[in-house]
């Protein structure tokens, strides 16, 4: 936020700040749905709530998580770590569509390739504590899923 358009009372700030955090439950919500139901999370985040139909525990959970952080922490910090993390999801995705044989492709190669190089070009201008917080908190997910896999012997 600019100097001009900062609240002056810090609680607002935080309570405006953690308005966009909140706007992402819905999709983690339905991202621990889909991995509390592959059994990478636990299994009571995988309940889809009978009328509404959207996955309940994982979005209370999700909330208590993000307004604990928005009470505690400065989240200014988080909005590098989370573009590396958007960025490195885009970049695979392109990867992965470069690799889709002609008949399920939607859209030329070329595009794919452009994607990732854009990318890459952005994940190169984020601040390199961000690229580092960020590679470091992936290399522990990557690490933590061969675990998974290893103990589930699927690798």
């Amino acid at each position: 936020m600019s100097d001009s358009a900062t609240p002056s009372k810090p609680w607002l700030r935080r309570f405006l700040l953690g308005l966009g955090p909140l706007a992402l439950i819905a999709g983690i919500g339905r991202t621990s749905l889909a991995m509390a139901r592959n059994g990478d999370l636990p299994r009571w985040l995988a309940a889809v709530h009978p009328r509404n139909r959207v996955p309940h525990h994982a979005e209370i959970a999700l909330a208590v998580v993000v307004g604990v952080l928005v009470l505690a922490v400065d989240l200014r910090g988080a909005i590098g770590f989370s573009s590396f993390g958007v960025l490195t999801y885009y970049a695979i995705a392109n990867a992965s569509a470069w690799t889709q044989p002609a008949e399920h492709r939607r859209w030329p190669r070329a595009l794919n390739l452009l994607g990732l190089i854009g990318c890459v070009t952005l994940v190169a201008t984020l601040p390199v504590e961000s690229v580092a917080v960020g590679a470091a908190v992936l290399a522990v997910g990557v690490a933590g899923r061969f675990l998974i896999l290893r103990r589930r012997g699927a690798v």
